[in-house]
């Protein structure tokens, strides 16, 4: 009977599964992060921390204990030389498990599970958050409510200080309406572009001269009005020359006379 015993045999057999677990301890060292299930993520990191603890200590020994695991040169020199300075200060806890969701195949739930001092993003987040971090000072034989009074005091002198600056900042600020000011006395002083315009104007009103050169054009005109008195004259003319019809008339009728005689 198998009472008690938290191991995941992974539905494999002994061989299958080391050989299994060797080969994504290695594409782990290799890549730093891979992508799996999390059953298996975690059977892994139960397999690798420990050989990443050995790391730490580079001597014959230790890699002779790696490879026997791993049967993989090239991952246990790139263990010894390069992951294991990195992570010489950290007392456990190399790797990282992330969960991504399930699998479309089998709805089996993915995750990836990386090398924790390789992933620079949440390295500097956490260097940020380490910035941030207030540190008050607390006695150890102050009551709950001393500790809780002296919390409150600190806070309102916090929100005191805010207060003080934000009126310090208003204050700097108030140079900003005096450069309003100043900016109304430059357009006060620009005013005499105005006067310009009156000026401009008035010029226009001395231009009214043409308005009168127009009425003299219109007087020249009304004077040339002869010119019609001339038509007159002519058409008198031509009513005068109506007599030479009459001549045309009188010429027929000596004609006709002529004839009359002749017969």
């Amino acid at each position: 009977m198998r009472h008690g015993k938290k191991f995941n045999h992974l539905g494999r057999k002994v061989a299958h599964r080391k050989a299994m677990l060797s080969n994504m301890a290695i594409s782990l060292i290799m890549h730093k992060r891979i992508k799996t299930t999390v059953a298996k993520a975690k059977a892994l990191r139960v397999y690798v921390e420990p050989l990443i603890t050995k790391s730490k200590e580079d001597s014959t020994h230790s890699r002779r204990v790696v490879f026997s695991y791993l049967q993989n040169k090239h991952a246990v020199s790139e263990l010894f030389r390069e992951i294991s300075p990195k992570i010489a200060d950290r007392p456990g806890g190399y790797t990282r498990i992330l969960k991504i969701g399930n699998r479309l195949g089998d709805n089996a739930e993915m995750c990836m599970i990386e090398l924790v001092d390789y992933n620079e993003n949440m390295l500097t987040e956490k260097k940020t958050k380490d910035k941030s971090t207030r540190k008050r000072r607390r006695g150890g034989s102050k009551t709950v409510k001393e500790t809780a009074a002296v919390e409150t005091v600190e806070n309102t002198t916090e929100e005191v200080k805010e207060e003080v600056e934000v009126k310090e900042t208003v204050k700097e600020e108030k140079p900003v309406e005096e450069k309003k000011v100043e900016a109304k006395e430059t357009v006060e002083e620009e005013k005499p572009v105005e006067e310009k315009k009156v000026e401009a104007k008035e010029m226009v009103k001395e231009e009214k001269p043409v308005e009168e050169k127009k009425v003299e054009a219109k007087e020249v005109v009304k004077e040339e009005k002869p010119v019609e008195e001339k038509k007159a004259k002519v058409k008198e003319v031509v009513k005068e020359e109506k007599p030479v019809e009459e001549k045309k008339e009188e010429q027929k009728e000596e004609k006709t006379n002529k004839k009359e005689d002749k017969e």
